[in-house]
């Protein structure tokens, strides 16, 4: 049996990790069991997000093929034996504070799927249900902010952005304005400047950076900011209307455009190639990603499927007249439709747009993801995004032990999707959750967790370096400079010629 405990650095200091309490009872449980114990991978986690898809303690059947119903014409099964059987997940967060731990753990290993209520099949994370989830609560947040009572932005850590800052908006301004005084002098600079931002939110990093580019451009004298034309991007139509309100005073140099951030030149084609800046501020944490995992030298693609668990789907079940196995039918309809069409399509059920809102906000409360591994036959033949196969992945995966990390496949096609916009003197700008070392997904949990009504990943930034230098670009981090603490990294990405 081998035991992967993660978050070392809750061992010692303040309110350190009690091993008895968190971790020997679901030992004991697994020796209990009277299996064989070296196939057994036991993983400690941390669980930093307060709402997520992990229960305390969770089964992750290790399969030996790729397909383990063994149907025709299923790729070959990887030779050799899998290194593990199954993979016992404890969040040692919540695992000392179990009364009967052992027992839980126990149950869990016996059968852990008696009494959920599945939502959908086995399938790789990024084509799970919980992504159709994120959509609507973009699509749908008015509605889920009446509700709630607050903003979105109010979920976060601080309660705002640190897109809004004003230092770091007119540290990008002084950049730009140097590369443009430049070819300003030689009479090479064009006659409208673009600037772009991708999930641009309420509005308020789009207007911290406007005014202080009047300003800066007033106080020196340029002429630059007539020439300004700046974009604001966003998949929520909801959230553009409310931008175009905050940046009323520059709407003659703003234009507001609804895009998919995974597909950006589908909307902003005609700026290919003419974009000085491209900023983008929590967006790629927030997109579809699936997760791989090296174990025992075998590379796996971990499936999930959502559920809700048994206690809580009889009382969401109770409380829409319905009975437990009628809920995924009724999820789907909430998913299709969105809850202020809900009530038409179910009424028997939901009796209008405040029930609707309840039981989606019940619904995601609730939701779980149950896991498990199943070999990849080559990563060439995985994909990443369009044009990124998962051989991308390969240093990463076999930097050294046992490690399972996100692949982050909407921020790839984002960011390579992205790039194309810009001008050869051109940077993109993101401030995001950014893993940088191998270590990070080796020392703690990642994700997904819940922010909100919306998903959260930390964003793997080692594939993106590597994507980049593939295609031209240098991707360089640093944590954010203009607020000490907290886990915001930026990215700068910029051509090499």
């Amino acid at each position: 049996m081998l035991v992967d405990f993660r978050p070392g650095l809750r061992l010692t200091g303040k309110n350190a990790v009690d091993i008895t309490a968190s971790v020997t009872p679901v030992l004991e449980a697994v020796a209990g069991t009277g299996g064989d114990l070296t196939g057994v991978r036991v993983a400690c986690d941390w669980i930093q997000y307060r709402d997520n898809f992990r229960d305390v303690v969770d089964v992750r059947p290790v399969m030996a093929s790729p397909d383990p119903a063994g149907s025709p014409g299923a790729a070959p099964p990887p030779a050799g034996v899998p290194p593990y059987a199954v993979e016992v997940a404890v969040d040692v967060r919540r695992s000392g504070d179990i009364a009967d731990l052992k027992e839980l753990a126990a149950a869990r290993l016996r059968d852990g799927s008696v009494g959920r209520v599945f939502l959908e099949d086995w399938c790789p994370e990024s084509a799970s249900c919980i992504w159709r989830f994120n959509a609507l609560y973009w699509s749908a947040l008015a509605l889920w902010e009446k509700a709630v009572g607050r903003g979105y932005e109010q979920a976060l850590p601080g309660g705002e952005s640190d897109a809004r800052n004003q230092a770091a908006a007119r540290d990008l301004i002084t950049g730009l304005f140097a590369d443009w005084d430049l070819l300003s002098a030689t009479g090479a600079l064009p006659a409208e400047l673009y600037v772009a931002e991708l999930g641009v939110g309420n509005g308020n990093q789009a207007r911290v950076f406007l005014d202080e580019f009047r300003d800066l451009d007033r106080a020196q004298g340029r002429g630059y900011y007539a020439r300004l034309h700046y974009f604001m991007c966003d998949y929520s139509q909801h959230v553009l209307d409310l931008a175009r309100e905050t940046v009323a005073g520059h709407a003659a140099h703003v234009s507001s455009i609804p895009l998919d951030a995974q597909r950006p030149l589908t909307a902003l084609g005609f700026l290919r190639g003419r974009v000085w800046l491209l900023y983008i501020s929590n967006v790629y944490d927030n997109l579809p990603t699936d997760e791989v995992a090296q174990l025992g030298g075998r590379t796996y693609l971990v499936q999930t499927r959502a559920y809700l668990p048994q206690a809580a789907a009889a009382e969401l079940a109770a409380g829409v007249s319905a009975d437990p196995a009628e809920l995924p039918a009724l999820v789907r309809q909430l998913l299709r439709l969105g809850p202020a069409l809900l009530a038409d399509a179910a009424p028997a059920h939901i009796g209008g747009t405040e029930p609707a809102v309840r039981f989606w906000r019940q619904v995601w409360s609730a939701i779980r993801l149950e896991e498990r591994y199943v070999p990849l036959t080559g990563l060439d033949l995985y994909p990443v995004a369009p044009a990124v196969s998962g051989e991308a992945l390969r240093p990463l995966l076999e930097s050294g032990a046992d490690i399972r990390v996100q692949v982050s496949n909407g921020a790839v096609a984002s960011f390579v999707d992205s790039i194309a916009l810009l001008r050869p003197l051109g940077k993109l700008v993101c401030h995001d959750l950014f893993a940088t070392d191998p270590q990070d997904y080796r020392s703690g949990f990642r994700g997904p967790g819940k922010y909100d009504g919306s998903v959260v990943n930390w964003v793997n930034g080692i594939l993106l370096a590597h994507v980049g230098r593939r295609i031209g670009f240098e991707v360089r981090y640093e944590p954010f400079r203009h607020r000490s603490g907290g886990h915001i990294i930026t990215m700068t990405a910029q051509a090499t010629d």
